[in-house]
């Protein structure tokens, strides 16, 4: 028997819930929504979920708040998308903003700290467990095996971009495809189409709904709509304030809004380098907001708009840090709004082909390759203090210095592991005594 409808209200609750419950980055943040969406409340089966994942990590920005858009998009149209993408993101931002005014402020983040470190173990404990649950999902045969293998040692060791990570799983796909159909899994058979918005919340049912069809004239007006909701802010200040810092971010961060491809750690090569060139912020800076936005719900890339904060209060104070981070946020992720909407519909057009049923499961494969490059690098940041790099062949990696290792950290990381793998705790249950635990660590140590 399929699930009840969902209306648009408990969806919306729903959503809220995961944006302030969306601690430990992508990996965590996805966990998340497939537990919330496909295991509990079988709002999407879990084709339609990796499909959809999918096609997200193909796109620039933030991949969680695109997928959490685009469920969003498949369940209650685009205002369903709307509401999904938008409150993935405000609890962390508002978050974010409140940190960034207490950093700005007094500079001294001790009990921060505490807290911080707590979370990290817990955030570490989250993504390890989102990794063992997506790949034993995702790598069901041995080429996606294989595909992850290589997809993690092109990123973590030679340094191989994303996109050109993408684009080979995606070739090895089509190219596993032609000589051995069989060695990558088949496209889920599609059942009978539900057009009734009666039974929008029993998507595990349905094989297509009427909003999920391309329509050429619906697209160019949804594209245009969305570039102008985009770009409008960003033309006005470039009119009004010309070479004003507002009108200098709004131009930035709409930048690495395009060529973050790879998510939040691409784009925070992209601004960390800019911004400090451009003296806004100091390099240590950066590195303190990027241990808040890995500790904070939402997206990772919300260390945006704690840069943009920090850059315009110190030349307009608070309320100038506020309209800074609100302007930054804006033009990070609209964006992501304007390539679900815009591309779901071909995407979903696409279920049941063979051929890009192969490419996207290898594309699926190399996705874990990457998470667990993600893992291993916030694992190593949360447990040592120190990295150095070491020569291999022609490429250089950040290996431990092992007498910096920070036992407490490792105590509390391994207590959260325990706690999430084996008796399948999370969330707040996980996150509240790690954040105390840590603070008294902090405070005893």
């Amino acid at each position: 028997m399929p699930p009840a409808p969902v209306s648009l209200g408990a969806a919306a609750r729903v959503w809220a819930k995961i944006g302030c419950l969306s601690f430990g980055g992508p990996a965590g943040q996805i966990a998340l929504m497939h537990e919330e969406l496909v295991v509990r409340r079988r709002w999407l089966d879990e084709g339609r979920f990796l499909h959809a994942l999918n096609y997200c990590m193909l796109l620039p920005g933030p991949e969680a708040q695109q997928l959490a858009t685009y469920i969003g998009w498949l369940l209650h149209r685009r205002r369903g998308g709307l509401i999904a993408g938008a409150l993935f993101v405000l609890p962390g931002l508002a978050l974010v903003i409140a940190l960034a005014a207490a950093y700005v402020t007094w500079r001294d983040l001790g009990w921060v700290a505490g807290l911080l470190f707590g979370l990290k173990a817990a955030v570490l404990a989250l993504v390890a467990g989102a990794l063992v649950r997506i790949g034993g999902r995702a790598l069901r045969r041995p080429v996606q095996q294989a595909i992850a293998v290589a997809a993690f040692a092109a990123i973590a060791i030679a340094g191989v971009p994303f996109p050109i990570v993408v684009a080979g799983a995606a070739a090895v796909g089509l190219l596993v495809h032609g000589l051995a159909p069989d060695a990558l899994p088949a496209p889920p058979p599609l059942i009978a189409a539900h057009d009734d918005d009666t039974v929008v919340g029993a998507l595990a049912a349905a094989g297509g709904l009427a909003h999920t069809r391309r329509s050429w004239r619906s697209t160019g007006a949804t594209a245009a709509a969305c570039l102008v909701a985009w770009l409008a802010p960003v033309a006005a200040l470039q009119a009004l304030a010309p070479g004003s810092l507002y009108a200098e971010q709004a131009v930035m961060f709409s930048g690495a809004a395009l060529v973050s491809f790879g998510g939040a750690y691409a784009a925070l090569a992209y601004v960390g380098g800019r911004a400090v060139a451009l003296g806004w912020i100091a390099p240590g800076q950066m590195v303190d907001a990027l241990g808040l936005a890995e500790t904070t719900p939402g997206p990772l890339v919300l260390v945006l708009p704690f840069v943009a904060f920090v850059a315009a209060a110190a030349v307009d104070g608070l309320g100038g840090g506020v309209a800074a981070a609100a302007l930054a946020a804006w033009v990070t992720f609209a964006p992501s709004f304007l390539w679900i909407f815009v591309g779901a519909p071909s995407i979903e057009a696409l279920r049941g082909h063979r051929g890009a049923h192969a490419a996207l499961a290898s594309i699926t494969a190399a996705v874990v390759g990457v998470i667990a490059n993600l893992s291993l690098w916030f694992a190593l940041h949360t447990l040592f203090a120190r990295l150095a790099p070491v020569e291999l062949g022609p490429w250089s990696v950040a290996l431990p210095v092992w007498s910096s290792v920070d036992v407490g950290a490792v105590v509390l990381a391994a207590a959260a592991m325990i706690a999430t793998l084996r008796w399948k705790v999370h969330g707040v249950w996980l996150l509240a005594p790690c954040a105390a635990a840590g603070l008294a660590w902090r405070l005893l140590a």
